[in-house]
């Protein structure tokens, strides 16, 4: 059967009222001060960015966000008996909370639901974190060893796991679709599974609402909101490979992707 690759960026969770970072109303653009709070060597040489960086984490949109259409639309496609991983780039989760099983979605840049330590490396909720938070620990230590806590998320100016990685390269290299969705396909490594993709014969789809780098390279792009646009594209397929396995249509990759061209802008 058909593997189908999904990339996910912050596009994918604007209508569950989670910000992005780098569009055109994005974190960084309005405050880019805020970029600070997430780069590593800032958090740990400066308490003060360490406390902010708590506030930010008490108050962040992720804790009452809940999937939308095109989270479970994911989850749909994976149910229906098509083999689905999910490639995200973000750390809200809502992947999984949709439905999707936890083992078919790689977390290129950790988990927000999780802390670390940066000295023993011990792992726990951050709902317990910030319970400490609330409670009065501007800065809370690990209850292990009393290093600096941080959450389990990729902070600039940290590597990506490089087990992670290689996991999404041998995805990326396996699957017969990619689909780039909510992603300005901008940040390296993760931009470049989608080159890697087609360099080993998979269609390309993007769906963004914003121009990437690598659409020349896509069969088809998409520019319309993602919450209609991405549960329109896997019905698609999903009808498209159901045909194929029917013997009604002896191509179903050529289908699902060429069905819609004349309506989505394919390459630009």
């Amino acid at each position: 059967m058909t593997l189908v690759a999904i990339l996910s960026g912050a596009g994918i969770s604007t209508d569950s009222g989670i910000p992005d970072y780098r569009g055109p109303n994005g974190l960084w653009r309005k405050d880019p001060e805020a970029e600070k709070l997430v780069t590593y060597d800032c958090y740990m040489s400066d308490p003060d960015i360490r406390r902010r960086s708590w506030q930010m984490r008490r108050t962040s949109a992720t804790w009452n966000a809940r999937p939308n259409a095109a989270h479970r639309a994911v989850a749909e496609l994976e149910r229906s008996g098509t083999p689905v991983r999910v490639i995200t780039q973000n750390v809200d989760g809502l992947h999984q909370l949709a439905g999707l099983p936890a083992r078919k979605v790689l977390e290129l840049h950790g988990t927000a639901r999780k802390v670390v330590c940066t000295r023993c490396h011990a792992r726990s909720p951050m709902a317990e974190a910030l319970a400490r938070v609330e409670a009065g620990e501007a800065d809370p230590p690990c209850t292990v060893c009393g290093g600096i806590l941080k959450s389990a998320t990729i902070m600039f100016g940290e590597r990506l796991d490089p087990v992670v990685l290689g996991e999404a390269m041998a995805i990326a290299k396996a699957c017969e679709v990619f689909i780039a969705v909510g992603t300005t396909l901008q940040v390296q490594p993760a931009a470049s599974l989608a080159g890697i993709a087609v360099e080993h014969g998979a269609r390309l789809i993007v769906v963004n609402a914003e121009p990437t780098p690598y659409d020349e390279l896509a069969a088809e792009t998409i520019r319309e909101p993602i919450g209609t646009a991405l549960p329109a594209l896997l019905m698609r397929l999903t009808a498209a490979m159901d045909g194929a396995g029917d013997g009604s249509d002896g191509d179903g990759n050529d289908a699902a992707v060429d069905g819609g061209r004349g309506d989505t802008g394919s390459r630009g």
